[in-house]
C-alpha cells in the first residue's frame, strides 16, 4: 500500500469522526455549511 492510499484513507476517516462529533453535539448544520464553504473556496484557489 502506498502512502498516498494510507494518507487518503486516514482523510476520509477524519472526516466521518468529524461528521459523528457534530451529531453528537447537535452541530450538523453549522457541519454541512463548513464543509460547503470549504469545497467552494478549495476550487477557487485552485
Amino acid at each position: 500500500m502506498s502512502i498516498g492510499k494510507i494518507r487518503t484513507i486516514l482523510y476520509k476517516t477524519a472526516r466521518i469522526l468529524g461528521d459523528i462529533n457534530a451529531i453528537k453535539r447537535g452541530r450538523v448544520k453549522e457541519r454541512i455549511h463548513n464543509r460547503i464553504i470549504g469545497k467552494i473556496t478549495g476550487k477557487l484557489f485552485k
